[in-house]
């Protein structure tokens, strides 16, 4: 069975930090495009930022030269460090784990996997 599960969100003062982390398990994690998103009430839930094995990470750029994402494949975790974090930021964030080789044709099954979501809170 598949997990994804976020942790490391929080209450934080405007120009702050905080680090989420995104664990999976039951699945080979180097096939996996992991992503962030975030949302709010009454919005859609928007991309923050994504990275598959190998490449560099993409940022929305709402969020670029902020946030950086990063992946441990022998931990199973991606990161999102959040730095000069401001009040806009605050959202729940989910991580999203697609599984590439069903993107690709290259097996069958979910496409992706979500997390439960972790609250951020940027304020004063």
């Amino acid at each position: 069975q598949v997990q994804v599960v976020e942790s490391g969100g929080g209450l934080v003062q405007p120009g702050g930090s905080l680090k989420l982390s995104c664990t999976t398990s039951g699945i080979i994690f180097s096939i996996l495009r992991v992503a962030w998103y975030r949302q709010t009430p009454g919005k859609q839930r928007e991309m923050v930022a994504s990275i598959a094995s190998g490449t560099n990470p993409n940022y929305a750029r709402s969020v670029e030269g902020g946030f950086t994402l990063s992946r441990d494949n022998a931990k199973n975790t991606v990161y999102l460090q959040m730095n000069s974090l401001k009040p806009e930021d605050t959202a729940v964030y989910y991580c999203n784990a697609e599984d590439l080789s069903v993107v690709h044709g290259l097996s069958s099954g979910p496409r992706d996997y979500w997390g439960r979501g972790t609250q951020v809170t940027v304020s004063a």
